[in-house]
C-alpha cells in the first residue's frame, strides 16, 4: 500500500479484518507499506499492521512476491504509481477520484483494459458502493420497486475548513488534489447516484465558489486536521500564507440518461454539517433515501399500497439476507464507515481470485471524471449546459 494517513488507516483496517470476517478464496497478507517519511512511515507500518515499509514506491513493483498495489495517496500521483504497477503485472485498487484530470484518467483505464487482458485486474475505491444499504437502495431500483426514475437528489456536505484560518493543506490546491469539495465529496455521489440508478449523467449545468482564497501555509497535517505555521502573529509578522486553487463548494443539475432530473451538492462549507451525505430517488411507484449519518437505514415509500396505508417506511439494513450483513453481527447490531472498506476488500478479493472483473473499474472511474470535467467547464462558462463525453468512447480513442 502507498499512503499511510486518513485513507491509508482505513485500507490497512479492512485488509486486516476481511479474512477474519469473510470465507475467501485467497489471503491478503499485508507486505509493504511506503510513505515519504521514514519515521512515520516506519510507525505506521507497526501501528497499521504491516511487515514492513520502505519510502520508495517503486520498491513495490519490484517485489515479485507483491501480487496487489493499493493506492492511497494525493490524487497527484495516482497514475503515475498505478501505470507503473499494472505493466509490472500487478493488481491496482486506487483510491477515487481516479486522477486529477480527464487525460491521466483516460491513460489509466486504457492501461488497465490492456493489463485486464493478461488477466490483471484493477478497481477504484468508490467505499459508500459497499454500505449495505445503498447496495440494497440499487437492488430496490433495478427490481422496479420505484417504478420509472424521475428525480435524483444528491447532498455532500462537511464544514471543516469553514474557519478562514485553517491551514492550505493538500486538498486546497489543484495540482495535489485536481479539485476541491467538487472532486473530493462530489465525486462521491455522482458514482454512488449512477450506482443505485443504473443510469449515467449525460449533461450538467454548473455553479463552483472558493469562499475563502488564501489561507496560512501548514506546518504540519494528517487526514483532515492540521497546524498553522505559527500561531499568530509573530514581531508583526503574521504566518505565510498561499492561495487556495481549488473550489470550497459545488452545485450543478443534471440529466440522467434514463431521463431522470437530477441535483448534487457537495460543500465543505457547510456549518455544522461533518460528513453529511444524502440521496434521494423519486420513482412513478415510490421513492427511497439513503442518509449516511443513520448508514444501518433506509426510507422507502411505496406508492403501490393502499392511499391509507402509504408513507415512508425506516427499514433497518441488519438482517442476514441484506448485503454484506451475513458474516456479522444479529439483526440490529449495527455497522459502522469503516464495514465499507472491509466490503471492498471483500469484493476485490474475491474477484481477482476467481477471474472477474471488479467494480467500479478503471473505466467506471473515468466515466465520474468526465463528470467532473464538465462540472468544472459548465462552472467556468458561467453555468452553460455541458455534455458529458462518454466514458467508453474516450477509452477506445
Amino acid at each position: 500500500m502507498v499512503g499511510y494517513a486518513f485513507m491509508g488507516a482505513a485500507h490497512s483496517q479492512a485488509w486486516r479484518t476481511v479474512n477474519r470476517v469473510y470465507d475467501l478464496p485467497a489471503r491478503a497478507r499485508m507486505a509493504l507499506i511506503c510513505g515519504r517519511d521514514a519515521g512515520k512511515v516506519a510507525d505506521a507500518a507497526d501501528r497499521l499492521g504491516w511487515d514492513a515499509y520502505t519510502t520508495d514506491w517503486r520498491d513495490l513493483i519490484a517485489r515479485d512476491d507483491i501480487d496487489v498495489v493499493d493506492i492511497c495517496t494525493p490524487g497527484d500521483s495516482h497514475a503515475e504509481i498505478a501505470l507503473a504497477a499494472l505493466a509490472a503485472g500487478k493488481h491496482v485498487l486506487c483510491e477515487k477520484p481516479l486522477a486529477n484530470t480527464v487525460s491521466e484518467a483516460r491513460e489509466m483505464a486504457a492501461a488497465a483494459a490492456v493489463a485486464q487482458a493478461s488477466g490483471v485486474r484493477s478497481m477504484c475505491g468508490f467505499n459508500y458502493r459497499r454500505v449495505p444499504a445503498v447496495t440494497m437502495m440499487r437492488q430496490l431500483v433495478a427490481d422496479g420497486r420505484l417504478g420509472v426514475i424521475r428525480h435524483v437528489r444528491a447532498t455532500y456536505l462537511q464544514d471543516w475548513i469553514v474557519d478562514p484560518q485553517f491551514p492550505l493543506v493538500w486538498r486546497l490546491q489543484r495540482d495535489k488534489a485536481g479539485s476541491g469539495a467538487l472532486g473530493d465529496i462530489g465525486a462521491h455521489i455522482i458514482d454512488l447516484t449512477q450506482f443505485v440508478t443504473g443510469q449515467r449523467i449525460s449533461g450538467v449545468s454548473a455553479l463552483t465558489e472558493t469562499f475563502v482564497k488564501e489561507r496560512p501555509l501548514p506546518a504540519g497535517s494528517s487526514g483532515l486536521a492540521a497546524t498553522v505555521d505559527g500561531a499568530g502573529p509573530v514581531d508583526g509578522h503574521r504566518p505565510a500564507t498561499g492561495l487556495v486553487t481549488v473550489d470550497d463548494a459545488a452545485v450543478f443539475v443534471a440529466r440522467l440518461d434514463g431521463g431522470a432530473l437530477a441535483t448534487y451538492e457537495a460543500s465543505r462549507f457547510a456549518t455544522g454539517r461533518k460528513n453529511a451525505l444524502r440521496v434521494e430517488i423519486n420513482g412513478s411507484l415510490g421513492s427511497v433515501v439513503f442518509d449516511l449519518e443513520r448508514l444501518n437505514e433506509l426510507e422507502f415509500h411505496d406508492a403501490t399500497r393502499p392511499t391509507a396505508e402509504q408513507g415512508f417506511t425506516r427499514i433497518l439494513v441488519t438482517e442476514s439476507e441484506h448485503p454484506y450483513m451475513s458474516a456479522w453481527w444479529p439483526p440490529g447490531h449495527i455497522i459502522g464507515y469503516e464495514h465499507s472498506f472491509t466490503h471492498e476488500m471483500r469484493d476485490f478479493i474475491e474477484a481477482v481470485a476467481t477471474g472477474a472483473d471488479p467494480t467500479p473499474s478503471f473505466a467506471d472511474a473515468l466515466q465520474v471524471q468526465l463528470v467532473l470535467d464538465a462540472v468544472t467547464r459548465s462552472a467556468d462558462l458561467g453555468s452553460s449546459w455541458t455534455e458529458v463525453e462518454p466514458a467508453l468512447a474516450t477509452v477506445a480513442a
